[in-house]
Order: C-alpha cells, then structure tokens, then sequence
C-alpha cells in the first residue's frame, strides 16, 4: 500500500516575488528577494514534482500516475495527468492583470491545456493589501476595450481588501490580480494557461513591457460575472470534530480544518491532499506515516483506508479532493 506522499518543491523566481516562501514557509530559497512560487504538486511538461524520502523517493507524479495510477487515484484513475496545480505564492507587487481561459477556450489555445478554475487561500496580508477579482457591475466588452485604451482600466475593477483566512474562488474567465503583500494556498486546475491583459505599464530591464493578449484575455472574459467576494464557510462535522467546507465545484472541493486534538479524515476512494498553514503534526495512513509543518503538502493515496492527523500543537490543514 502506498505510504502519505511528500514531493519536493518546484521553486519559481518571478519579478514580483518575495522571501516569505523561505521565512514562514520553510521552503529552501537562495538569497534573492524574488522567490514567487512554490509548486507543491505538479505534473505539468517538464514541471514534474518528484517524491522526497521513502521507497519511492525521485519518482516524478507522472510516473507515479502510470505505475500506481488506481493506488494513487482510485476513483479517478482513467486519468492520465494529475488533475490539480497546487502551489503556495508570495506576493510582494501587483501581478499583472490575467484572465484564464475555460476548458473548451484552452483547448483551442492550446490542444494540450486544461483550463483554468482557481482558488487562494489567503495565509497573510498586510493592512492594505488588495486584490482584483471580477469586474464591476456593469462592465461589458467596449467598456474593457475603452478602459485599457484610456488608462482608466483601474476605474473598472473590483478591487478588495483581503486578510488571512480569506478564500476565494476564481473560476475560469474571472478578471483578477493579487496585489503586494500576500501570502497565500493556490489550488488550480492543472493548467499554466494564463493571458496579460495590463500590467499596469512596468517595463523590464531593457526598456521593454512583457507582452500583452488583449484579444485573448477579453475572448476568455465572462462578463456576466461581475464582482466577486470571498467566499462564505459553510461548517460540517463528523465523527471526529467541527471542519469547515470552503470551495466545492466541478474541479476541486476545498475543506479547512483547524484543530489541536487527533481526527480522521474519511476516505472514499478518493486522494486527499493536506496544506498545512499552521502547525505541525503527524499525518498515519493505513500505508505509513510522515510529519508535516506549516507550508507543507501531503498527498494522500485514494487507496488509503484511514487517515489520522495527529496535531503536535494547534493547526491549520486545507484538505483538497476532487468530487
């Protein structure tokens, strides 16, 4: 039986990047200040997570999926790429202005993409930190156009303020950005299929702005969204204790767990993984045990009978699932 899996982080620099990854997550950053990503688990082309310690340690998630696909994925195990992107991200400038595309878009961007449904969780944020996420109420096509030609893009946005424990979800065709100084949990359909529609007039070290899709990124836009809001908990129990519900869609239902005495996690031939952005404790499955800490990711085997995490002080866990 498969044991918890632990895969190494896939560390991304990017301009807008920070050293949080490293200072509160504990992930092995060098010295510069633009660490922005850490891919959890990927089996994106190249971008293959590789499993850290154990029988199966340097095993990318591809190979797992092909060598253990109905261990691994039970009830999806038809599957040839893992479904979900999970990934923590340090915010320390405006990203640009994206907008993703669904699954049929994708497809004819890209024949090899998925689209692109997210969430974040939010970790930290300073006071003034903000977000883009939907456009106001009202918003349509020539209003967008006439906005990016003008300057005015600004005017049009839904911009909020965030603070830790937020979540929000941000379904394919959503306008969004994250603004400086957050931290957050990303859980996304295993897809890196984004288009810049403004960044906010940067230029890199020779003068030059990155590219720009405005075509794409108003074909992808689904303007009847209008603006979002973070989401509202929706509180479950079971056997063991009082969990949260925060997301659940057609890609991913994401659960908030917060606890300081052991509970279970009840399986259904389905994998689970386990965010920890807080705490530590040790994760028992019926195949084996690890411990995890705050920035870690579990992935739990669909195989797995029982699960039992042990908190070693007060915790908080994200437990991420495919319905």
């Amino acid at each position: 039986m498969l044991p918890p899996l632990v895969f190494a982080p896939l560390l991304k620099r990017i301009r807008w990047g920070g050293r949080r990854l490293g200072s509160r997550l504990q992930k092995p950053i060098g010295d510069g200040n633009d660490y922005a990503e850490s891919w959890e688990l990927a089996d994106h082309g190249n971008d293959q997570s590789r499993v850290l310690g154990g029988p199966l340690t340097g095993l990318t998630l591809r190979q797992l999926m092909r060598s253990h696909s109905r261990e691994l994925l039970g009830r999806h195990a038809g599957l040839t790429q893992f479904p979900l992107l999970i990934k923590f991200l340090d915010a320390n400038d405006w990203l640009s202005l994206q907008v993703h595309p669904d699954d049929q878009l994708a497809c004819k961007y890209n024949p090899h993409e998925n689209g692109k449904t997210e969430a974040w969780v939010i970790l930290d944020a300073q006071p003034e930190s903000r977000i883009c996420v939907g456009l106001k109420s009202g918003v349509d096509d020539s209003a967008l156009r006439d906005g990016l030609q003008t300057g005015h893009i600004e005017e049009l946005l839904h911009l909020i303020p965030v603070k830790p424990g937020d979540c929000v979800y941000v379904p394919a065709g959503t306008v969004h950005a994250l603004g400086p100084g957050i931290l957050l949990a990303e859980i996304q359909q295993q897809s890196n299929l984004t288009f810049r529609l403004h960044d906010w007039g940067r230029v890199d070290a020779n003068g030059q702005p990155r590219e720009i899709h405005v075509a794409q990124s108003i074909e992808c836009t689904d303007f009847n969204r209008g603006p979002v809001s973070p989401v509202t908990p929706i509180s479950l129990c079971d056997q063991t204790h009082v969990f949260e519900e925060l997301i659940r869609c057609s890609y991913f239902v994401v659960r908030r767990h917060r606890a300081l005495e052991p509970f279970e996690i009840t399986m259904s031939e389905q994998f689970r993984i386990l965010m920890f952005l807080e705490g530590r404790a040790e994760v028992r499955t019926s195949g084996g045990s690890v411990s995890a800490g705050i920035g870690s990711t579990v992935l739990i085997p669909a195989e797995s009978d029982r699960v039992v995490v042990s908190p070693k002080e007060r915790i908080q866990v994200l437990e991420i699932l495919c319905p």
